[in-house]
């Protein structure tokens, strides 16, 4: 793994580099002029430049809140961040080296396709840029590594989801999974049909085509009757599932991973069973923070060899009113 100690050279590094820093927040690159702070870097000489590099999809309500916990540790830290993100493996890569030709002093990535990591991975190390995982790739982090990973074990999570159904009676699951190959999908799906009682199915659908998805699970549950309970990995997957129940006339009810607003709102009103909530701001608010604590305190969060557990929790009718100031607020 790569825990060598931070570099001295840091600070003196980014004198030069201030002015274009100051250009990049002008347009909105990175976080906002808030996060020149007291915290900026140890020596204050500059600032710490990180890069966030994500496979979510652009206006992806689940990766807008990643980007803004990211973007409240970078102001509270006084980092000057850049996002970025490609659902495409080998354009995620592509970002991924792109930063370390920037010589930025940290970046957190996915693994959400890790193989597709490696190489960018090992650029950045022999370049001594520390790298941290997030949201994907809890079993592949250290093999890949990173030094410190935040987020949920998808396949615990699964599991507390195959055994909350059979809390419920549930007998026939669809388990949705909108990319495949995505390694934390594939976690979930499997960890669902381990637990369950019941019989569990995974259902491919291209999560960047809603209508074809609304399509394809309608046609399914009109196929098989016997289908009870629809699990998607997405609140707006699970918001068109509940359209292609109604549509599909079917009994089955709708069960997910991951919140947003509208998602709770469905909760509240009975619409969508259950939510786990794996935190996205959490995932996107310590990656950043750790990448500042390394760089100016050496801090090594799980101390290298255990992953941070973000989630899972779960969001029910019981306790969504609680969750639901948060939730629109974007912060959950």
């Amino acid at each position: 793994m790569n825990t060598r100690p931070p570099s001295p050279r840091l600070p003196i590094r980014r004198l030069a580099a201030l002015a274009a820093a100051v250009g990049l927040l002008a347009t909105g690159c990175s976080a906002d002029d808030s996060s020149d702070s007291d915290g900026a870097g140890a020596s204050g000489a500059g600032r710490i430049k990180v890069a966030m590099v994500t496979h979510g999809s652009e206006d992806d309500a689940f990766w807008e809140r990643v980007k803004k916990g990211a973007e409240a540790a970078a102001a509270k830290d006084g980092i000057e961040l850049t996002y970025m993100s490609d659902p495409d493996p080998a354009g995620q890569a592509e970002l991924v080296r792109e930063a370390v030709r920037d010589g930025v002093d940290g970046i957190a990535l996915t693994l959400a396709k890790p193989a597709a990591m490696k190489g960018p991975v090992n650029e950045a190390r022999a370049a001594d840029i520390p790298v941290v995982g997030l949201n994907s790739g809890i079993d592949a982090w250290k093999a890949a590594g990173l030094l410190e990973f935040f987020g949920q074990d998808e396949s615990v999570a699964g599991r507390a989801v195959g055994d909350k159904l059979d809390e419920l009676k549930a007998q026939h699951a669809l388990c949705v999974v909108h990319e495949r190959g995505n390694v934390a999908l594939e976690a979930r799906c499997a960890g669902v049909k381990k637990a369950f009682g019941g019989t569990t199915e995974n259902l491919y659908v291209d999560g960047t085509d809603m209508r074809a998805v609304s399509g394809i699970i309608t046609a399914r549950l009109r196929q098989d009757s016997s289908i009870d309970e629809v699990v998607t990995n997405g609140a707006d997957f699970a918001l068109t599932a509940v359209d292609a129940v109604a549509e599909a006339d079917s009994d089955a009810d709708v069960s997910t991973f991951d919140l947003s607003n509208d998602l709770v709102d469905a909760v509240r009103g009975g619409n969508v069973q259950f939510a786990v909530d794996q935190q996205p701001y959490l995932q996107g608010y310590l990656a950043v923070d750790a990448l500042w604590l390394y760089r100016t305190n050496g801090n090594i969060s799980g101390g290298g060899v255990a992953p941070v557990l973000t989630g899972p929790a779960f969001v029910t009718k019981a306790n969504a009113a609680s969750v639901a100031g948060f939730a629109a607020d974007g912060t959950r």
